[in-house]
């Protein structure tokens, strides 16, 4: 299962200059601001950028609240609220169908794919159909079942070889993707950001911003933003940004960036998930998961 390579990571755009708080190494009393990438306020326009995937403008208002730099709660306090609700929110459902679009780094090489994605939570399953790269490649995996392996249908040659049975640790599936298909979904995704964010909150050097009206795909969505000024070895990323769709509360995009290893370079992407089309609840049944449904293609 071989990833493709796009031409490049895309380009992240210039910020502006908005108020922000932040501690010093070690600190325990933080400051947290609202920010603005492509925002219009009523104190300054942002100019247009695009993002560092290259799929959505990053626009919208954003409102600037500096947090006491006296409080003893650490910036990060607040977006995990904002997260833990939203991880609530997608466990509550039973199950999804959505598209699922990625760009993430696997061995110093951006990889891009694009997949119909069906996901049930209990017992936790994953059905996939790709739509770019490897058109009409299917992958299922139950929790459980099938000596915990995925089941991989290819296309063209080599679909002559039939179903492939692959561990989610073996070399093929490792060459394509950061985490294995047990980390696949949303609530995996935002269950990760949680568990970062959770970590960093016993360092200081942390500065958060919060973005409304930020738009990708069909969704309004106010984001939420850490990064950190210098790379520790506590610190996974430079940035995370976490996109949340104001309609349904759902958290439908998660970027990772990384530390830019010359001065003044913009901060490559690393990890960009992104989930659109999500309808939820369909009750789905094992069926669904199972190489003998008829409209597959095992």
């Amino acid at each position: 299962m071989i990833g493709v390579k796009p031409d490049g990571a895309g380009v992240l755009g210039d910020w502006g200059s908005p108020r922000r708080g932040r501690a010093g190494e070690g600190d325990r009393v933080m400051s947290a601001t609202d920010g603005s990438e492509v925002f219009r306020s009523d104190r300054r326009l942002f100019m247009n950028t695009v993002l560092a995937a290259g799929t959505a403008l990053f626009s919208g208002t954003a409102a600037t609240v500096a947090a006491d730099e006296n409080s003893a709660e650490h910036p990060l306090q607040a977006a995990l609220r904002e997260v833990r609700e939203a991880h609530r929110l997608v466990r509550k459902m039973s199950s999804y169908e959505c598209t699922f679009t990625k760009k993430e780094v696997v061995d110093d090489d951006l990889i891009s794919q694009k997949m119909k994605l069906k996901i049930r939570h209990d017992p936790f399953s994953v059905y996939m159909l790709f739509q770019e790269p490897r058109e009409g490649r299917e992958v299922i995996f139950v929790t459980g079942q099938n000596d915990n392996k995925l089941l991989v249908h290819e296309t063209g040659l080599a679909a002559l070889i039939g179903t492939l049975s692959l561990s989610p640790e073996d070399p093929r599936v490792k060459a394509e993707n950061r985490y294995p298909i047990t980390k696949a979904g949303m609530a995996n995704m935002v269950q990760g950001v949680i568990e970062q964010w959770e970590a960093e909150t016993k360092y200081g050097e942390c500065d958060v911003k919060y973005f409304s009206d930020a738009k990708v795909e069909d969704y309004t969505c106010r984001v939420i933003e850490s990064s950190h000024p210098q790379p520790r070895k506590q610190f996974p990323f430079q940035m995370t940004r976490l996109w949340i769709d104001e309609k349904t509360q759902l958290a439908v995009r998660v970027q990772q960036f990384g530390f830019p290893k010359k001065k003044d370079a913009k901060p490559p992407v690393i990890e960009d998930y992104l989930f659109t089309d999500v309808q939820p609840d369909l009750r789905f049944t094992d069926r669904d998961f199972d190489t003998d449904n008829p409209a597959y293609n095992y």
